[in-house]
């Protein structure tokens, strides 16, 4: 278990390194990043200003290699507009994504494991049709146009929940149900693809045959095995749900890390967008990280390499 968790941390710290390198190299491809940032009225003299302020007349490695230690210990610089440290401000925004985002997996685990699961269990049954209907319809409806269509339906017409803000608890539930139906819909396929599969099993057919009580076989074998692809799903899907709720937050104005991400690329603000890119990397990663410690919990022959 040791040599499997070492593995698996050091296939992350490689990972954070290529995120910070091209966090620190994306300013740099597309021209000098001085003129980037700066507003286009700006002189050359305060462009010039502006570059040796930053550094970047300095050589390229450099300033990577300060780029590397002062991200080590969270030191992103300032943001252009904010004028304060970039973390901090993404730190402050943090706890509105996790809410929105841990609403959204709670709403998609409810819908869609027991439906994958009565569709498993229940192969081409009129709630297994539904089911399969509703995972197809997730996963091809574009979310930024559910979101203006719930929004006009559920916040101007039917006047049920605010159009937009975080000023009440129901400010959640539009954007939470817009981010979590595709994944729902995965988790919904998932578990119904794991069910039929686990059920044509030898051990299976053996439970049956033995005259073990069904509610063991469903509990202690189908349900069992169906949660370990299942974990591994929800922990990827939560990390995509974190640095992926850009649109989600922008059209409900949600004041999380999305929205900052939004309103800091139209600033040009790159350190604020540096930051923001490193940070959401980071979390990713030490979700995928706890997703495959898990999965090992619950499958042996993963830690042992069989």
């Amino acid at each position: 278990m040791l040599r499997y968790f070492v593995s698996k941390l050091a296939l992350s710290v490689l990972l954070l390194f290529g995120v910070l390198t091209l966090a620190f190299f994306m300013l740099r491809v597309t021209g000098d990043p001085a003129s980037l940032m700066m507003p286009r009225e700006a002189s050359p003299a305060q462009v010039e200003a502006f570059r040796e302020a930053m550094g970047f007349n300095r050589p390229l490695g450099v300033q990577f290699w300060d780029f590397l230690t002062r991200a080590a210990v969270g030191d992103f610089g300032a943001s252009l507009h904010y004028n304060s440290p970039a973390l901090s401000l993404v730190l402050n925004r943090l706890p509105a994504t996790v809410e929105l985002a841990a609403v959204g997996l709670l709403m998609a685990i409810a819908v869609g494991v027991p439906l994958g699961l009565a569709g498993g269990l229940n192969p081409g049954s009129a709630l297994d049709s539904v089911g399969r209907f509703l995972g197809l319809l997730g996963q091809s409806v574009p979310n930024f146009w559910l979101a203006l269509i719930l929004i006009l339906l559920f916040a101007v017409r039917l006047r049920w929940f605010p159009a937009f803000g975080r000023d009440e608890p129901k400010s959640v539930i539009l954007p939470a149900f817009v981010l979590g139906l595709a994944v729902s819909s995965q988790i919904l396929r998932m578990t119904r693809s794991t069910v039929l599969e686990v059920r044509s099993e030898d051990y299976i057919r053996t439970a049956w045959s033995k005259g073990l009580d069904p509610r063991k076989i469903y509990l202690k074998h189908i349900l069992r095995n169906v949660a370990i692809p299942l974990v591994s799903l929800i922990g990827v899907q939560f990390g995509y749900m974190l640095g992926g709720s850009i649109y989600v937050e922008t059209i409900y104005a949600w004041p999380g890390m999305g929205q900052l991400l939004q309103q800091a690329i139209g600033w040009r603000d790159f350190p604020l967008v540096q930051a923001l890119a490193v940070f959401t990397s980071l979390v990713v990663l030490a979700l995928n990280l706890a997703t495959d410690l898990a999965y090992a919990l619950l499958d042996p022959r993963i830690r042992y390499g069989k």
